[in-house]
C-alpha cells in the first residue's frame, strides 16, 4: 500500500463509487497482515517512502510466493532481492505477473505500474568499477528504478582505466546522486568524489582476490576515503543502496 493507493480508496468512499464496507475490506489488511512464516508491513510505504521488500536469500519459494502474493494485492510494485534462479523459477510457476532479472537475482510484481515519482529531483546514477561489479550495481539500478527515480548507468570505468570514467564527466555532472559499485581495492567513489559535488552512495563489493578478504579490503578503504561527501553501505548491499538513493532524490 502506497499513499496514492490509500488516497484512491478513500476518495472512492468519499464519492460513493466504494461503499464503507468494500473500502473497510480494502484496507482490513493495514497497518500490518499475519501470515503463518511472515508479519507484512503494508504500511512503510506510507511511513517511510519505502515499501515491504522480501530478502529471499534463506526463504522458501513458497514463503516467497506468499508473500510477494500478499505485497501484489495492495502495492503499486513487490519486490524481492536476492532470489536463486531455481527459486525465482518456482516462484513465477506458482505466481503470475512476475519478472525476474537474473543478474541482480531480483523479482518484481506490477513493475509496468511504476510511474516516475513526482517528487525525484532528477537522475540517479549507477556506477560499477567493473563488469564483475555488475550484480550488484543491478540490485541498485532497479530497486531505485522500482522506486520511481529517473536512472542510468555507467558501467565498468574503473580505476585501472581512468580516461574511461573522465570521459563521461558530463553524464555523471547531470546526474542528482550517484551510487559508485566497486570491489579490489573500492578506490572509485574517492576518485569521484575528488570529481564532484554529487552525494555519492559507495557500494563495496566481494569481488577480489585472497586479501581483499570478500569485500572488506573495499569496505575499509570507502570507510576511510579523503573525499567528502561519499557514505557507505555494506558489502554487496546494492538493494540498500538503491533505498538510500531514492531517499537523497525525493524533494
Amino acid at each position: 500500500m502506497d499513499e496514492a493507493k490509500l488516497k484512491e480508496i478513500l476518495e472512492a468512499v468519499r464519492a460513493g463509487g466504494l461503499s464503507v464496507e468494500q473500502g473497510f475490506k480494502s484496507l482490513k489488511h493495514l497497518p500490518s497482515e499475519s501470515l503463518e512464516f511472515a508479519c507484512i508491513d503494508h504500511h512503510r510505504r506510507i511511513r517511510t517512502g519505502m515499501p515491504e521488500v522480501v530478502f529471499g536469500e534463506n526463504k522458501t519459494a513458497e514463503q516467497i510466493a506468499g508473500i510477494m502474493k500478499s505485497l501484489m494485492r495492495d502495492s503499486a510494485v513487490a519486490l524481492a532481492t536476492r532470489v536463486a534462479a531455481d527459486k525465482a523459477k518456482a516462484v513465477c510457476e506458482n505466481l503470475a505477473g512476475l519478472i525476474y532479472y537474473q543478474e541482480s537475482r531480483m523479482l518484481v510484481a506490477n513493475e509496468e505500474k511504476v510511474a516516475v515519482n513526482p517528487e525525484a529531483r532528477g537522475t540517479v546514477l549507477v556506477i560499477s568499477a567493473g563488469t564483475s561489479d555488475m550484480p550488484v550495481a543491478e540490485e541498485a539500478f532497479i530497486t531505485a528504478r522500482c522506486l520511481g527515480n529517473p536512472v542510468e548507468k555507467l558501467y565498468d570505468v574503473g580505476v585501472a582505466g581512468i580516461h574511461r570514467l573522465v570521459s563521461q564527466m558530463k553524464l555523471i555532472e547531470a546526474a542528482t546522486v550517484l551510487v559508485v559499485v566497486a570491489g579490489m581495492e573500492g578506490a572509485l567513489p574517492s576518485v569521484i568524489g575528488g570529481l564532484t559535488g554529487k552525494p555519492i552512495i559507495a557500494v563495496p563489493t566481494s569481488v577480489g582476490y585472497g586479501t581483499a578478504f570478500g569485500g572488506i579490503a573495499a569496505l575499509l578503504g570507502m570507510l576511510n576515503s579523503c573525499a567528502p561527501g561519499v557514505a557507505v553501505v555494506n558489502i554487496d548491499n546494492g538493494f540498500g543502496a538503491g533505498c538510500m538513493a531514492s531517499a537523497i532524490n525525493r524533494a
